[in-house]
C-alpha cells in the first residue's frame, strides 16, 4: 500500500494503529516488525489527515482568547498590558478591526504570540 485512498482504509489503519500501541514501547527497537508497522502506518495516516482533514491555522481572535485564558486576564486587563484601549480590544477581539502594526507588535512581544498569526499570514 503506498497511500491510503479510502475512510475504510483509513479507519482500519486507525484501529491498527491502537492495536500496535499497545505493544509497542520507547524500549521497542526500531527494527522490530511492530515498531516498523506503526511507523509505516502512522505515515500514511498523516498523509491521509492532510489531504482530507487539514488542520487550518488558528485566528488572532482565537489565539488572544487563548492567551487571555492561559494568563488568566479579562478583555480590561490585556487592554492594560498592551496599552491599548478597552474599546480597541473588545473590536479586535470580536473580529471588527485588526490591530494597527505597533499594536501587532506589542501583541508579539508581550504575549509571545507569532508573529504570522498577528500579521494574519
Amino acid at each position: 500500500m503506498t497511500q491510503i485512498e479510502t475512510e475504510i482504509q483509513y479507519r482500519c489503519a486507525m484501529q491498527r494503529i491502537e492495536e500496535l500501541l499497545r505493544v509497542v514501547t520507547n524500549e521497542t527497537p526500531e527494527d522490530d516488525i511492530n515498531s516498523v508497522e506503526l511507523a509505516l502506518l502512522s505515515n500514511l495516516v498523516a498523509d491521509y489527515e492532510d489531504i482530507h482533514y487539514p488542520i487550518s491555522k488558528p485566528s488572532l481572535v482565537d489565539v488572544l482568547k487563548l492567551r487571555m485564558f492561559e494568563l488568566g486576564l479579562s478583555q480590561r486587563d490585556l487592554a492594560a498590558k498592551l496599552e491599548i484601549s478597552p474599546s480597541k480590544i473588545s473590536e479586535i477581539i470580536s473580529g471588527k478591526c485588526e490591530p494597527t502594526l505597533k499594536q501587532a507588535r506589542k501583541m508579539v512581544e508581550i504575549l509571545d504570540i507569532s508573529p504570522g498569526v498577528v500579521l494574519g499570514s
